[in-house]
């Protein structure tokens, strides 16, 4: 049996990432499975408010980064990861936002069939979309733009300003069926980690 695919959709917050995974996952021709971490840290949190309602901590925390933040999100690549390795294909709508995140998909991903997708979109468009959805901390996108459009390899690139969800999936299966390689991935090289 062999690994599932896995489409790896990167953009900030509010690129419509999520609409082209439910549109890749609705559509009949090639099955999906969704994977996205809001939904690892989602379920954490329900954990947690619902485990210990009344939970009063009696000093701050620095670093929950690295005691929580960090760990959640391994968890979420082994998963990614075990689909693959079970033939299941996975869309995975992540922000890989730094060094570290990005040679953590790479050291998990390098050997399974991985196609990159870059989900773009203006900043202004992303303000706007921020605004709408108030869900999100206005400037969000626009702080992660820089880092998760450093990227200078795609399989393929599509533009959710000018290309609706179903237009993006459309043209992500286009490049699917079309049987060309998945290689963006595997010509990217590990990052130095900036420490600051």
């Amino acid at each position: 049996m062999k690994q599932g695919l896995i489409v790896l959709l990167n953009g900030t917050s509010s690129s419509g990432k999520t609409s082209i995974s439910m549109e890749l996952k609705d559509q009949k021709e090639i099955p999906f499975h969704h994977l996205s971490i809001d939904d690892f840290f989602g379920n954490y949190n329900d954990f947690i408010d619902n485990k210990y309602p009344d939970i009063e901590p009696t000093r701050e925390v620095k670093d929950v980064g690295q005691i929580l933040f960090d760990p959640i999100i391994s968890v979420y690549y082994a998963t990614i990861k075990l689909f693959s390795e079970m033939g299941l294909n996975v869309i995975v709508d992540t922000v890989i936002d730094n060094d570290k995140r990005f040679n953590d998909f790479l050291d998990l991903f390098i050997d399974h069939p991985t196609l990159f997708v870059g989900v773009l979109c203006s900043k202004e468009e992303l303000t706007r979309r921020e605004q709408i959805r108030g869900d999100r901390e206005i400037g969000l996108a626009n702080s992660q733009y820089d880092k998760i459009y450093s990227f200078n390899e795609y399989d393929l690139e599509v533009n959710t300003g000018e290309l609706s969800p179903t237009e993006c999936a459309e043209k992500i299966l286009s490049f699917i069926k079309s049987d060309q390689d998945y290689s963006a991935f595997k010509k990217l090289s590990k990052r130095e980690i900036n420490v600051s």
